[in-house]
């Protein structure tokens, strides 16, 4: 991992001193993207991208392709996604854009206050660690469902790269060590993760080989028929062991997962349309409107990465976010005023309440109310639920209760495109690094801990420091919020460009700032993705800067405006694929990361 960082802080150094002392911006030191014609696929991992380039090889498709790569991922990325999590695809196959939406969703025994102690205050990491933290686990489902849907190869076909990887292992890698190293405790106190995980009581090493025997035959039972992860023996395991662990899951909740095909959420910037994951997710819903405040400005006319083009998306950031801890929940539970928040005239009322030459405190920045955004809803775009949310926001959390992200590639994503020019842009979890912590016996399954993605308690942020509002309490059956943004972008009806990230809270800026790279300063995909960042999300009121990549005098003035500003370490994990003029793709993953992007 150090030499990784080593490169990437050396090259975008180096980047950053090139565009400030040029009146034009050069990018020629950044990791150059990878360019084909007949498809592509970019994934976290060097073994996924592989195997969805090999689907692809046999005449599959973006859907086999994403089928193949996800489960991959399944098995070399246990510490960010797997088949014991769940996700979200935006789909563009035929021209026509859809979303899927398979995020985990709290058991049918959960309730509202199942985290919180007899004095209303919440137990110590009971969202985050144990079977208790398990929501029931949609990876499965969704990628079934995409596939029965659109797939041209066998089921069994896209599911065989992962069973050779979970069955012959793979050397694991420096990132792969440092992320069981952070969670060594945990791991250890659950046998059957101790089992597959650790060695003589340590997490793997560097180029120790990592064999998961277990999940291969489950993978195998999966590749027969993919309901037997809901219906089988497969859920008869997980059912067993929630029951021996006093968990929530059962074999009723398995029964009853179903994924959900959603409507995206899409807006005009500038001439493209840009469609993306609409709720449970957030992540659609605030690209889009901090797209529509920054609005017409022509940031590259004040040049990228200088004061005036930080602080006015920044200031965007923090008033999206604040709408977030508000206004986003589950639509099926809520109804949630989608059409109100991208609306274009909704973001220009908003914009008036920023001031160029001054930052202002998260806690004078307020979330619109519902009376506020009625005038900005556009009759039947709104997406309305089965129940009614109610109850006032209780103001600007205290920021003590608030923690800044912590570096992490937790949550994976991966965009494909294949020689038709159907697109997959997906992204998928386990939550925080290696979910729960819990391992089914006998099947190789590490579980989620997407519980902590509810709202647990008033005020009290999850672990990604966001916080929630009424609409997002927990609730049997009901999803948690996500951040999560698979975005595809078309030009004059045509694929332009996908993207997603990992990062929790940090998704939807990422996503964000490597559109505007690409779509407004013309930057090449991979000088888009390994170029420095920002995140503002309200609270806490603090501006996280990579450690690398600003320069000091623009930092100093964004300081000197107001903002609290906060270098940290590197996060989001990103990749990306463009279609260039000439039709050609060109793929990059993030230096900060493994990944890679390949074509044929």
């Amino acid at each position: 991992m150090k030499v990784f960082r080593d490169f990437y802080r050396y090259t975008l150094t180096i980047s950053s001193f090139l565009i400030l002392a040029s009146s034009v911006p050069v990018f020629a030191a950044f990791p150059r993207p990878t360019r084909s014609q007949n498809g592509m696929v970019t994934s976290a991992h060097p073994l996924a991208t592989q195997a969805g380039v090999a689907i692809l090889q046999q005449g599959g498709n973006a859907i086999d392709a994403a089928v193949a790569t996800t489960l991959a991922i399944s098995v070399v990325e246990p510490f960010s996604a797997g088949i014991g999590g769940g996700g979200f695809m935006v789909t563009q196959m035929g021209g026509k854009i859809e979303s899927l939406d398979f995020r985990e969703s709290a058991p049918l025994k959960a309730s509202r206050d199942m985290y919180l102690d007899a004095q209303g205050k919440p137990r110590p990491n009971a969202s985050l660690e144990g079977h208790l933290a398990a929501g029931v686990p949609g990876t499965i489902a969704g990628l079934a469902t995409a596939h029965r849907k659109y797939g041209k190869l066998p089921w069994r076909t896209v599911v065989a790269p992962s069973i050779r990887l979970a069955r012959e292992g793979f050397n694991v890698s420096e990132i792969y060590a440092e992320q069981a190293r952070s969670k060594q405790k945990l791991l250890a106190t659950n046998p059957a993760a101790r089992a597959i995980f650790m060695r003589n009581g340590k997490p793997l090493q560097p180029g120790e080989r990592l064999v998961q025997r277990d999940l291969a035959r489950t993978l195998i039972s999966i590749a027969r028929n993919p309901q037997n992860f809901y219906t089988g023996t497969i859920a008869s395991a997980i059912d067993r062991d929630m029951r021996q662990n006093k968990g929530l899951i059962t074999r009723a909740d398995l029964r009853a997962y179903q994924p959900k095909w959603r409507a995206p959420v899409c807006g005009k910037f500038r001439q493209y349309n840009v469609c993306s994951m609409a709720p449970p997710s957030s992540g659609g819903v605030h690209l889009l409107q901090i797209l529509n405040t920054i609005g017409s400005t022509d940031l590259a006319a004040m040049g990228w990465h200088s004061p005036d083009a930080l602080h006015l998306p920044i200031e965007s950031m923090r008033i999206a976010y604040a709408d977030r801890s508000v206004h986003l929940g589950d639509p099926d539970f809520n109804r949630i005023p989608v059409a109100a928040l991208i609306n274009p005239a909704y973001a220009a009322k908003r914009r008036q309440e920023i001031e160029m030459n001054r930052a202002r405190p998260s806690s004078t920045v307020k979330p619109a109310t519902s009376q506020e955004l009625q005038q900005f809803d556009r009759v039947g775009v709104s997406l309305v639920g089965t129940q009614i949310a109610t109850g006032t926001h209780k103001g600007y959390p205290d920021d003590r209760l608030v923690q800044t992200p912590s570096e992490s590639l937790d949550t994976s994503h991966l965009n494909i495109v294949d020689k038709q020019r159907n697109v997959v842009s997906l992204t998928f979890t386990v939550n925080y690094r290696f979910g729960a912590g819990v391992v089914v016996p006998g099947t190789g399954i590490l579980l989620n801990d997407e519980m902590d993605d509810f709202a647990i308690a008033p005020g009290v942020p999850n672990v990604f420091g966001l916080v929630g509002g009424k609409k997002n309490e927990i609730a049997p059956g009901k999803t948690p919020l996500s951040s999560m943004t698979p975005t595809i972008v078309t030009e004059n009806g045509k694929f332009r460009m996908a993207v997603g990230a990992p990062g929790g809270s940090t998704i939807i800026t990422t996503v964000l700032q490597i559109l505007l790279n690409v779509l407004e300063y013309k930057m090449d995909v991979g000088a888009a993705v390994a170029a420095g960042r920002v995140h503002q999300q309200w609270a806490p009121d603090k501006v996280n800067v990579d450690p690398w990549g600003f320069d000091p005098a623009t930092l100093a003035e964004l300081r000197r405006r107001g903002h609290s500003i906060e270098q940290r370490g590197y996060w989001g994990n990103a990749n990306a694929i463009q279609q260039l003029p000439d039709g050609r793709l060109e793929g990059a993953a993030d230096p900060r990361g493994e990944g890679t992007a390949r074509g044929f």
